[in-house]
Order: C-alpha cells, then structure tokens, then sequence
C-alpha cells in the first residue's frame, strides 16, 4: 500500500485542528506586526496530487510569491507558503499604504520583500511550532526563502525528494482576514506540506491518531 493511501480523514482533520490553533498564534503576531485586527483561519486540509496543486495558484508557469522552508528534526520534509503576485502585491501595499508597490518590480521596495518573508515566516513557524506542541515531536524549521517565480520552478525542489514515493502533496488552505474600520480584507494562500515518507507514521503515531501497518 502506498504510504499516502494510509492517510485517514481523521489524519486530516487533526492537522486542520493544529492549523487553526497555529492560525491563531499567527493572527496575534500579524495584528501586531501590522497594527490592525487580523483574523486567520484555515478552513481546510487536503491531499492533492501534484497536477492539482499545480491549479491551484493558476499552473504551473503562474508566477506566486513563495517563503519556503526546511523542516528537520524527528519529521522532515519541505513546506512552502504561496500567494499569487496579486494577493501578495494587495497585501504589502496596504501593509506599507503604498498602492504603488509589486512584486513584479524586483529592484525597488526592499522593505516591502522583507515583510513578506517576516509575513511567512510567522505564519510557517506558528503552525510548526503548534504541530511541535501537539506531537511533543522535535521540529525545526530551517531560515525561511522567499523567492518570486513561476509555481513549478519553486516546488520542483520540494519534489525531488517525495516524487520518488508518491505523487500527492498536503494542501492546507488559509484564510487572512483583515479588519480596518469596517472594511474587511481577504487574502488566500496555500501551504503546501511535502512531508518526506518516512515522517509520516512518526508524525501520525506522535499526534495518537496511528497510521496502520
């Protein structure tokens, strides 16, 4: 049986519930960062294979803005944050409140780039840093990368390791909601938890939901 075929509702029901709890330490650390009412949920986790993950943001050569990350420790594998160049360009703007900001512009705005990796690098380290604290497993999370390209360049390296063994992914959608006198902001993003095969049982054992033989 293929490792991925082991993975029971209840598998992704847990990491949605440890995603949430992870949203919330994020939406307090992001409120502060941002000075605004932040309120971050993730309504759902899924497997997907990797021709669906590659729609997800609009294909594989649709430019997103990406903060990767490498976990290591007793569980490793790849995890990557991505929003499209839209959400990304509409977040660091109002975050800055300068509309004239993009992300297709790489030579200009360093501080706006900079916030961007600060922004994945909360949002990846609350859920690993949850995820930590339901599996007492020891995770960490390498220096968060961010980068601006096309979707299939930036996940092709996070591939290498897992397409050996299967060809589906973990898709934990995100919801940010910002509130600022009244109005309200949505961004979506997508992390995507490529999680090396032998991690798996050790995660799903730690979390007490087994993972069969």
């Amino acid at each position: 049986m293929n490792y991925i075929d082991k993975i029971q509702p209840i598998h992704l029901d847990i990491l949605k519930e440890v995603g949430n709890i992870g949203a919330g330490h994020a939406a307090t650390s992001l409120s502060t960062l941002l000075n605004r009412k932040i309120d971050m949920k993730v309504p759902s986790v899924r497997i997907v294979p990797f021709s669906e993950m590659m729609e997800l943001t609009g294909g594989s050569e649709k430019e997103v803005v990406s903060v990767s990350l490498r976990i290591e420790g007793e569980a490793g594998g790849n995890m990557f944050f991505m929003l499209t160049l839209e959400e990304a360009d509409r977040f660091i703007q109002k975050l800055m409140n300068d509309e004239s900001f993009t992300f297709h512009d790489r030579n200009v705005h360093t501080i706006g780039f900079s916030a961007m990796q600060e922004m994945g690098n909360i949002l990846s380290g609350a859920y690993l840093s949850a995820l930590g604290d339901f599996t007492q497993l020891k995770i960490q999370p390498s220096v968060p990368e961010l980068a601006v390209d096309m979707f299939g360049a930036i996940i092709s390296y996070g591939l290498l390791e897992i397409s050996q063994y299967s060809d589906y992914t973990i898709v934990i959608d995100t919801i940010l909601t910002e509130m600022d006198e009244g109005d309200v902001e949505i961004v979506k993003g997508h992390f995507f938890l490529l999680l090396s095969p032998d991690s798996f049982p050790v995660l799903f054992e730690a979390l007490g939901a087994g993972y069969g033989k």
